[in-house]
């Protein structure tokens, strides 16, 4: 592992547009069009509700339809998936090449520059994408912890007033974690080992345990939820994801439709 240099940053940022990041000082400041992270997760949150409204349409407009006929709770378990992917991507990659970043960090740490339909601008602060003094290299497993109970966890609690269980918002995340995995291995398959170590450092964290199964064999994730972006579809008919747990009809719901069980 070595330090993150200009030249590696560039080599993460080939990995995919999700992995990519720009880097700020800490004390610096902060200048549009760039935002804090944290504006999602304060209480009753203009930034957050006005994001969900904008995948609403969003989701909507693919089929033609208002707004009015997705349902609040799927355009807000969409959004958290895609906010929760842009974050935890370049970590996971800092983690798995450098193991950094070199403290924790906080949504406050991060900033943004929102927007829709893909990959938004993210920016780390520089100093935690350099090596502590002494040079210490923190473990991959320090900072899954660290990720999943600091500016991860603030993500899912601040999508409680929308109704989503915080078992799909887990789920999220871990779908996210196994995304991020399979997009770097994809750009670099000389990456595989340290990507999927890395994943498999966060999904062991206790927030995931529950949240997925892998097959030890094959290795394909399965998540133990539904992210309910297939209700975004008119009649709640469209496709489902990959990873999704209808697709192996775990206790779930049927091609027809009809759910069993909660999620």
């Amino acid at each position: 592992m070595t330090e993150p240099s200009a030249a590696s940053m560039t080599h993460l940022a080939a990995l995919g547009p999700f992995c990519a990041f720009e880097t700020h000082t800490a004390a610096s400041e902060l200048i549009a069009p760039w935002r804090t992270l944290s504006e999602v997760a304060q209480e009753g949150s203009d930034v957050l509700r006005e994001r969900v409204a904008s995948v609403r349409a969003s989701l909507a407009a693919n089929s033609g339809r208002p707004p009015e006929s997705v349902a609040p709770r799927v355009a807000a378990s969409v959004a958290h998936l895609g906010l929760v992917a842009r974050v935890i991507s370049p970590v996971l990659g800092l983690a798995a090449l450098h193991g950094l970043p070199s403290r924790p960090l906080t949504l406050g740490d991060l900033r943004w520059g929102s927007a829709l339909g893909g990959a938004f601008r993210l920016s780390l602060p520089r100093e935690a994408v350099t090596p502590a003094a002494g040079g210490d290299i923190r473990s991959v497993d320090a900072i899954a912890a660290d990720m999943l109970d600091g500016p991860v966890r603030a993500l899912v609690d601040a999508f409680a007033p929308f109704s989503v269980s915080p078992r799909i918002l887990w789920g999220n995340v871990a779908s996210a974690v196994n995304g991020a995995a399979t997009g770097i291995t994809a750009a670099a398959p000389s990456l595989q080992r340290p990507a999927r170590a890395a994943a498999l450092a966060f999904l062991r964290q206790p927030q995931l345990r529950d949240t997925h199964t892998l097959d030890t064999h094959n290795g394909r994730f399965t998540r133990r939820s539904c992210c309910l972006i297939y209700r975004a579809a008119p009649d709640a008919a469209g496709a489902v994801c990959g990873d999704c747990v209808l697709t192996r009809g775990w206790g779930g719901r049927g091609r027809d439709g009809r759910e069993r069980g909660g999620r």
